[in-house]
């Protein structure tokens, strides 16, 4: 007596019979598909806001920096948390009152906004403990006076017979337009501790260079001072531009 037995591969089960059988990875999306794009785009939409980043844990690294650099960054540190983010929190306060949440471009704004500023607190909180202050202009003692550390304005001569000048500085103060290097930067490591006179190389990913120290000052490092942001919520809308 025979017996029918089903294909394992061919076989289809009730749902399939109705719906018709099932799609791989590569239909999905095809013309074929019957996937609402658009319902997947408000998903993504209601899901909340991520907060920042943690931070890695570790040894918190000393930051050197020039008393005007300091400055900068104890003002913006008090322009954030006195004044701006009391305002950013005034208007998503003001836009969570005005209904759906999830639909509320001034609530997400406000919330993505917020996020930013207390990362830049946390950001700038640290970065002010880890400060080790040190003067341009402070008299050194003896030899250090003619040698490269940090606050140094240096002159040298690079390969061609070109001059240059740079200042050394915190990794907060860059300003390359103006010579300001970081203390951590590959040209600061190569003219530390090095007197007028002397040669030192500059490892570069393509070539190495050669220098010559010209001369060795220590002098003011002139900064730019914190200036409000244009378009900060805590402006007066009358100034915003």
């Amino acid at each position: 007596m025979y017996h029918l037995t089903s294909n394992p591969r061919t076989s289809h089960s009730p749902r399939e019979e109705l719906s018709g059988p099932r799609r791989g990875p590569s239909e999905i999306g095809s013309h074929t598909s019957t996937r609402n794009p658009m319902a997947d785009w408000q998903m993504r939409e209601k899901r909340p806001l991520r907060g920042p980043r943690p931070e890695p844990g570790g040894p918190t690294l000393k930051n050197y920096i020039t008393p005007a650099g300091l400055q900068r960054l104890k003002d913006e540190h008090v322009f954030l948390l006195s004044r701006e983010r009391p305002a950013v929190v005034e208007v998503v306060a003001w836009a969570a009152s005005n209904g759906d949440r999830s639909e509320n471009a001034d609530y997400l704004y406000g919330k993505r906004r917020l996020g930013q500023i207390d990362s830049r607190i946390r950001f700038l909180t640290k970065r002010i403990d880890a400060a080790v202050v040190v003067d341009p202009a402070a008299p050194r003692p003896g030899a250090a006076a003619t040698r490269v550390f940090f606050g140094a304005t240096v002159t040298y001569k690079d390969a061609a017979g070109l001059e240059h000048v740079v200042s050394i500085v915190g990794i907060d103060e860059v300003d390359l337009d103006r010579g300001y290097i970081s203390w951590r930067s590959p040209l600061a490591n190569a003219l530390m501790k090095a007197c007028p006179g002397d040669r030192v190389e500059l490892l570069a990913p393509a070539k190495t260079e050669h220098l010559e120290i010209i001369e060795v000052e220590y002098a003011p490092i002139p900064m730019d001072p914190f200036r409000e942001p244009l378009g900060a919520q805590s402006t007066p809308k009358g100034e915003r531009s």
